[in-house]
């Protein structure tokens, strides 16, 4: 069976992470909620859900959670138009593609926003399989999302590294036994990710490719055969 690279998308292949805290920020002041975008950014990576309990807390009146999300979905639709990936980005899923890994992308966008992430990412060659929010109910800090993509790749725990830029992403992976590989490029800093147990800490993701060998993700055979 061949070793899953479960990629995360927002923050690590797309330099999307302060859009999103606009669209947060414009979506929650239309409701009369003002976080200070800081906050707003330290908890980009979570699911809306999670999100909003963050920041409102978990007691709130929640009747506005779905009108809240909505907005921020078609706030977020005016920047598609200046999505990019980062450098290096379909380089690193097609040279890993080529060592013999097997790359899903671990999303929970709706299946439309993830299309537009796909076109903007141009890398549908190296691209195995993707989740979208259709294949997952609790959002990330939980681990349903890798479990998603442990599934849509056919692989065990102890056959997948999962790559991402945020603490949420490495908890969502540590409850899923799964290592994470992770980049600074969505803006949290490297002591964040390694107290949440980040396995290795990159630049970002060109940084990852230029750096393979001596990475985790060098070989795919050191995980083919590891128990799940």
């Amino acid at each position: 069976m061949p070793a899953a690279a479960l990629f995360d998308v927002d923050g690590t292949l797309l330099d999307t992470s302060y859009w999103h805290t606009v669209a947060w920020a414009e979506a929650l002041g239309q409701f009369g909620h003002t976080p200070a975008m800081a906050r707003i950014h330290g908890a980009i990576g979570m699911g809306g859900d999670q999100l909003l309990d963050h920041l409102l807390g978990e007691d709130r009146d929640r009747e506005q959670d779905e009108a809240i999300s909505a907005a921020h979905q078609a706030l977020f639709a005016r920047f598609w138009p200046r999505l990019r990936a980062f450098d290096g980005a379909g380089g690193l899923l097609r040279e890993l593609k080529r060592r013999g890994w097997t790359i899903t992308l671990a999303s929970s966008a709706s299946a439309r926003d993830l299309q537009v992430m796909r076109r903007a990412l141009d890398a549908d060659d190296a691209i195995d399989h993707a989740t979208s929010a259709d294949d997952v109910e609790a959002s990330k800090p939980a681990p349903d999302l890798v479990h998603a993509a442990l599934a849509k790749s056919g692989a065990k725990p102890g056959q997948a590294l999962f790559i991402g830029d945020t603490p949420w992403d490495v908890q969502a992976a540590a409850g899923a036994e799964v290592a994470c590989v992770a980049v600074l490029s969505g803006g949290f800093g490297e002591r964040a990710l390694r107290t949440a147990g980040a396995l290795e800490v990159h630049r970002d993701v060109g940084e990852l490719l230029t750096r393979l060998d001596s990475s985790a993700l060098g070989d795919p055979t050191r995980y083919t055969t590891q128990p799940g």
